[in-house]
């Protein structure tokens, strides 16, 4: 029986934020438990010959407006009215993802990305701002000076960069990407379901006999 969802995440992503929320709903109905994959989403565009849909479909007439419309209806239907679109976006994530992946070795993962989810998409910190994101930090309980610092090294720049190469092989190609499966499991036997509008089908393979 399923009971384990492995989250391909990367703060830049608004449906990063979307998804969270309404996932861990689904969680907790269904008893599962979830692993956050620390990935770089640009290095996943680049891999994959993807585009942020924004760009992609920008010359599509009308289908950028409808994106909006969906997630307006998304937003709405879950209750996340909380969400704010983030002034700096589209930015760049890639010093988030390398905290995030050393919080992640420490067994945080969840903690960080909860703190940060809300720093970022409620309340609009100026994560460039080394004072602020330490203060963000601080405030969930975080070394920020030893994130920063883990950050910096080697290990955890090759982690990421390990991380993202795997899940694109898994067959990923954006955010978020669930991979929905049993403890101990091959990854290969997981079941992978892409998009926030995807949650009913996660939460269908999650219960599951």
């Amino acid at each position: 029986m399923a009971n384990r969802v492995e989250l391909t995440f990367d703060f830049v992503s608004p449906n990063a934020y979307l998804v969270w929320w309404p996932l861990r709903e689904v969680l907790r109905r269904t008893g599962a438990e979830i692993d956050v994959i620390p990935v770089f989403l640009a290095g996943m565009h680049k891999l994959t010959g993807n585009a942020p849909p924004f760009m992609r479909d920008a010359e599509v007439k009308g289908k950028n407006e409808y994106a909006m419309l969906e997630m307006q209806r998304f937003i709405t239907k879950h209750g996340l009215s909380h969400y704010r679109m983030h002034p700096q976006f589209p930015f760049n994530s890639i010093t988030l993802q390398r905290m995030l992946y050393a919080a992640d070795q420490d067994g945080r993962g969840v903690q960080f990305v909860e703190a940060m989810l809300k720093a970022i998409w409620e309340e609009s910190i100026d994560f460039t701002d080394q004072e602020a994101l330490g203060a963000a930090l601080s405030a969930a309980g975080f070394d920020a000076a030893d994130l920063f610092t883990r950050s910096q090294s080697d290990e955890v720049k090759e982690g990421l960069v390990k991380n993202t190469s795997s899940v694109v092989e898994r067959g990923a190609f954006g955010i978020p990407t669930m991979f929905v499966g049993k403890t101990g499991a091959d990854p290969s036997t997981y079941e992978m379901f892409f998009g926030k509008e995807r949650l009913d089908q996660v939460e269908e393979e999650l219960a599951k006999g």
